[in-house]
């Protein structure tokens, strides 16, 4: 993938034409390049997806650890070129089946964990946080390896 240009924006049909080692997440249309994790970055999460995986056996529920996309706002049959974010939970779990699609998950996961990284931590803390939100997830834990910490967040619809 080339610099993004400035004014320029792009959609789920860039993603798919991208080639397969590149890693980056589209924001409202704005690719946001991602570092290669660091190593306990991984063994965190595998550990996490295990455990996951472990509490979830015989549940309607699947784990999908990162690289996973998630087309968190894409409606049924909206068309690659219109779906102008995606992003990679580093774990998602997905209760319904019908949102999983052979490019990943149409809509939020039920829940989501993001490992931060030093080049993630405004991003995830901020950003994915609020899209988190925005597009439906139940919960959202934020696993911060320097502090040892996990901030969970559980969001519900309240109706009014």
């Amino acid at each position: 993938m080339a610099l993004q240009a400035e004014n320029e924006r792009y959609s789920f049909a860039d993603v798919l034409r991208w080639d397969e080692n590149e890693r980056a997440e589209i924001i409202n249309g704005e690719a946001v390049m991602m570092a290669p994790p660091l190593t306990v970055h991984q063994e965190i999460l595998a550990e996490l997806a295990h455990q996951l995986g472990n509490f979830l056996d015989g549940k309607p529920c699947k784990v999908f650890p990162a690289p996973f996309g998630v087309r968190l706002f894409e409606t049924d049959g909206e068309s690659p070129e219109n779906v102008d974010t995606l992003v990679e939970p580093d774990i998602s779990v997905v209760c319904d089946k019908s949102k999983l699609d052979r490019h990943g998950c149409r809509g939020a996961p039920d829940f989501i964990a993001e490992i931060l990284s030093p080049s993630s931590l405004r991003h995830d803390r901020l950003v994915k946080l609020e899209l988190y939100q925005k597009a439906g997830a139940r919960e959202y834990w934020i696993v911060d390896l320097e502090y040892k910490s996990v901030q969970v967040f559980l969001f519900c619809k309240i109706a009014l």
